[in-house]
């Protein structure tokens, strides 16, 4: 049996856990997508959800070097013109804020660019509410290995006995599941 009081460290993803972000993300890639000639439909956005950005990319047979690059400069200029479609899970933040001011550590893991994370965690108000941010760029792997809940924990100075990790998709569960942390799933 599980002793949860010695949970000392929660660690939440950011996209689809504790921000709903798909209708943000979804536009924004639209918006690049159109720039360089291209449709993006929201089913197969839908399908790639959750994949680091070589992952989507791959997925979207674009194998061009430039155009990945122009896609992902694009999306960065004009993910936060979408921030109002950004949907904040407030349950789990407020839980999160509760634990923190209880004196337990928090982290954000997630496959995101650092940018377009921080830039989302200050819209809404929630940056100063982790110890620390990790971003895809911050590990070699992206989901579902489980090196950037690894390094959160190395970090944080806690075991995998001693952290909660929430997930939403099926490469983060697995994620979450590898480090032998516990987890939680979170459906928006």
């Amino acid at each position: 049996m599980t002793d949860y009081k010695e949970i000392r460290l929660l660690v939440t993803d950011f996209d689809g856990t504790l921000v709903d972000t798909f209708q943000a993300n979804y536009h924004a890639y639209c918006d690049a997508f159109a720039q360089v000639g291209l449709t993006l439909s929201q089913e197969d956005y839908r399908q790639c959800y959750g994949l680091r950005f070589d992952g989507f990319m791959d997925k979207m047979g674009i194998d061009d070097a430039e155009t990945r690059k122009r896609i992902r400069a694009i999306k960065g200029e004009c993910y936060p013109n979408h921030f109002a479609m950004l949907v904040v899970n407030r349950p789990l933040l407020e839980f999160i804020r509760m634990f923190r001011k209880g004196g337990g550590l928090t982290a954000v893991a997630s496959t995101a660019r650092a940018k377009n994370l921080n830039n989302a965690l200050s819209h809404i108000g929630a940056s100063g509410d982790f110890d620390l941010i990790l971003a895809g760029e911050d590990v070699v792997e992206g989901k579902p290995s489980p090196e950037i809940y690894n390094t959160v924990m190395t970090r944080m100075g806690v075991t995998a006995e001693q952290t909660l990790i929430f997930e939403d998709s099926q490469v983060g569960l697995q994620a979450a599941q590898a480090s032998g942390a516990h987890y939680v799933k979170i459906s928006l």
